[in-house]
């Protein structure tokens, strides 16, 4: 199986690193454009707040090529040495790509394990892809099926079970600064979604006032509409600044919004009063030098993670049960599309000996015309059916087994057997 896929995540990659990788919708079309001017592989990019990650198929030496090409494209396209490139990201291939994607796809490489969002971040990683034409037939079967895969594991565990989301632990930090909320503004930048599920979350501790500031006032109208906020021209950033005491960011900026100097510039008119920033923006939005650990928290996506096993300890009772959904899944998904492209090799391979055998039986049973009964006849037929069984027996075996393991090998050994016994395309 010719798969590979690239990886960055939260795991093994600080939010300084993987902001340099951040991708918007007009980057990622950008970059798959990217992949059909410059390669011929199929390739499908699942980019969240939390990984980025480059799935490619399609091609011979995927181990070579398929690292070249990608080391060239993140070099190339985010203007980093290939240096960091190689330092960051990991490879992995065949079996372990699939089984990587169905983990992903199931959430249990989140942050938040057992989190519902990756699913649709998979279904529109997909979506991009086939709008622009790069996720090909082994991409777009895979992508398909690690939806189905989260479904099991949604439907079929328990872990999803209760309210735990990056939202509601960013909630928990705002708690711990805070210990009423009735008198407290809260101001949400940008209208990302999961900017709009914490503001959800922060609702239900009844603020004083929410406020909203977005470069597009359309946006800024909608959202200030379904939570009963307030409209602040994004003009007037800096008075945001100044009135918020609770503040969400989660806008699509590729800069920070707001800087250490700008934020310098506004905080004397504070006055003192001690302000929460959930920067859950990748890139980031505000300048990490901001928080100062008194008056203004700062807290950014990597921050979550510091309290995540103590808040998921009843769901990661049920990531055993998953994975075992996740193995079959994978073993599932590996020997149908293996058995799809051999499947063919196998019929030609079948159809040639059975053409033979016909033949060398017929001119036997021609010469002997007359000389045999019909159990003679009968008894002939299948000793070679037999002979023919037990010569293909070896070969077929081969490739199943090479099948079943997902081995690199199995595409030479398919080329093997065409060679070998002359099979025509």
């Amino acid at each position: 199986m010719n798969l590979l896929v690239t990886c960055c995540n939260f795991r093994n990659t600080p939010i300084e690193i993987r902001e340099k990788f951040a991708f918007d919708s007009n980057r990622l079309k950008a970059a798959l454009d990217w992949f059909s001017a410059n390669s011929n592989v199929e390739v499908i990019i699942l980019a969240t707040c939390n990984r980025v990650e480059i799935y490619i198929a399609g091609i011979d030496s995927l181990e070579v090529q398929g690292k070249e090409i990608v080391g060239k494209f993140l070099s190339e396209f985010f203007a980093v040495p290939l240096d960091v490139v190689e330092k960051h990201f990991f490879f992995l291939g065949a079996i372990d790509a699939v089984k990587h994607l169905f983990r992903v796809s199931g959430s249990l490489d989140s942050m938040i394990v057992g989190e519902g969002q990756i699913a649709g971040q998979v279904k529109s990683a997909l979506e991009t892809a086939s709008a622009a034409s790069t996720a090909g037939p082994l991409l777009y079967s895979l992508f398909r099926q690690a939806r189905r895969v989260a479904k099991r594991v949604r439907t079929e565990t328990m872990i999803s079970r209760g309210n735990i989301s990056v939202s509601s632990v960013a909630i928990g930090y705002v708690k711990q600064v805070f210990d009423h909320f009735g008198d407290k503004v809260v101001a949400i930048l940008g209208a990302g979604k999961m900017g709009e599920l914490t503001l959800k979350n922060l609702q239900e501790l009844n603020p004083k006032k929410i406020i909203v500031a977005n470069r597009s006032p359309e946006k800024s109208a909608v959202l200030a509409k379904s939570c009963n906020g307030e409209v602040y021209p994004w003009e007037l950033l800096s008075d945001v600044l100044v009135h918020a005491d609770i503040i969400i960011s989660s806008t699509g900026s590729q800069e920070p919004i707001v800087t250490k100097e700008f934020f310098s510039s506004v905080s004397h008119k504070r006055n003192g009063r001690s302000l929460v920033i959930l920067d859950i923006a990748v890139p980031r939005d505000f300048d990490p030098t901001i928080h100062d650990g008194d008056q203004t928290c700062l807290f950014n996506i990597d921050d979550l993670q510091k309290i995540r096993e103590s808040t998921l300890k009843e769901r990661l009772k049920h990531v055993p049960q998953a994975e075992v959904i996740v193995e079959q899944e994978s073993s599932r998904f590996i020997a149908d599309w293996e058995r799809r492209r051999n499947g063919p090799v196998i019929a030609r391979l079948n159809q040639e000996f059975e053409t033979k055998r016909k033949n060398v039986v017929a001119n036997l049973l021609s010469k002997l015309n007359g000389k045999l009964s019909k159990e003679d006849k009968d008894y002939i037929e299948g000793a070679f059916r037999l002979l023919q069984n037990q010569f293909l027996h070896g070969p077929i075996s081969a490739l199943a087994e090479e099948m079943q393991k997902g081995n690199a090998s199995n595409h030479s050994l398919i080329d093997a057997l065409r060679k070998l016994f002359r099979l025509q395309d």
